[in-house]
């Protein structure tokens, strides 16, 4: 996933944050169990908090939008300690972003986290999150892209059921509100299933399914953005165990040889052959590199992988950076139906 770039002048005093120490690691010990750590379902009249983990956002527009959509849905919204803070292009320095992430966590007023936006920068403060506070006080944390990084190492150090879904600043319509109300307000163990919208066409031409493997699976759902989540491979914040996990990717902005090159890397890091099944989203802008001499397509870049797995698997699921973005509880148990192009969870995804 390639950060995308805002067009802004950073002043001299931008120098001023200190690079990252690497010696402000949070020690904690980690999982006890193998239990899931389930957040509570939200309430109407509770509230957002509103952190920025990652990238930095330049105009004030987005924040009262994003404001303005979770106050729409009920919710009263409390924008984060460093939110607006400046390091380069991220927003903040690395301990500014750890810690408002883990006063949201300590905080008894918020009942929620969502991340403002993705873009860059989540993997550095992976060792300075007080993962004992996230243990000690489950809350429903939600993000996409680049907010990978955050979800499976909070999984990995924590066992936290966390929800890889838009972030504050992305298009809140229907679709996407509606599937966010239905998982964490209602309680619905949700079926996730591509509209059907012919338009004005004797077929459906947008949000199609692929099956690239028929058959049934089921188990734990657990994925996200794929370069976001190959760069942390080999880390002790990469989840360990993904045997019998369903394995769900999206991607942005990634030419084909490096889809191909990610992907090489979930095969020979063994994850790939641990998994139960295999969701592909969309990989929005994911186009042939300029070589001139030619390229694989994505689609053969998948089935390599994929195929010789044998494993239920399908592609175009509603997931990755669409507006039409689904809602997903990691460390939830789903039933896939690659045939139908569809996967429905077990239980809710919330308590």
């Amino acid at each position: 996933m390639k950060r995308r770039t805002f067009v802004q002048n950073i002043g001299l005093g931008s120098l001023a944050f200190p690079l990252s120490s690497f010696s402000d690691k949070i020690e904690f010990s980690g999982r006890k169990t193998s239990e899931l750590l389930i957040p509570k379902a939200l309430e109407t009249g509770q509230t957002i908090g509103i952190v920025s983990p990652a990238s930095a956002i330049f105009e004030t527009e987005p924040f009262e939008i994003a404001k303005e959509s979770f106050e729409a849905l009920g919710l009263n919204v409390k924008f984060g300690s460093h939110l607006k803070n400046r390091y380069g292009h991220l927003a903040g320095s690395d301990e500014e972003r750890a810690e408002e992430l883990n006063e949201m966590f300590r905080d008894p007023e918020v009942n929620a986290i969502i991340a403002l936006r993705g873009g860059s920068g989540a993997a550095r403060i992976l060792d300075k999150l007080d993962y004992e506070a996230i243990a000690t006080n489950p809350k429903i944390f939600i993000g996409y892209s680049d907010i990978t990084a955050l979800h499976l190492a909070i999984f990995q150090k924590t066992g936290l059921v966390t929800y890889h879904g838009p972030v504050a600043v992305s298009v809140w319509n229907s679709f996407s509100s509606d599937h966010l109300r239905k998982l964490l307000f209602e309680k619905e163990a949700v079926l996730y299933e591509n509209p059907e919208d012919k338009g004005d066409q004797l077929t459906q031409t947008k949000n199609r399914i692929r099956t690239i493997t028929p058959g049934q699976a089921t188990g734990q759902l657990l994925g996200g953005n794929l370069s976001v989540m190959t760069g942390i491979m080999g880390s002790e914040y990469f989840p360990e165990n993904w045997e019998g996990k369903i394995l769900y990717l999206e991607d942005v902005g990634e030419q084909i040889y490096a889809v191909d090159r990610m992907m090489s890397q979930l095969y020979l890091g063994g994850v790939l052959d641990k998994i139960s099944g295999f969701i592909f989203g969309k990989c929005s802008s994911c186009k042939p590199g300029g070589s001139g001499y030619g390229s694989l397509t994505l689609e053969e870049v998948i089935d390599h992988y994929i195929k010789p797995l044998g494993i239920p698997a399908f592609s175009g699921a509603m997931i990755g950076h669409i507006d039409d973005n689904v809602t997903i509880p990691n460390g939830i148990t789903a039933r896939m139906d690659a045939e139908k192009g569809t996967f429905e969870l077990i239980t809710p995804g919330v308590e």
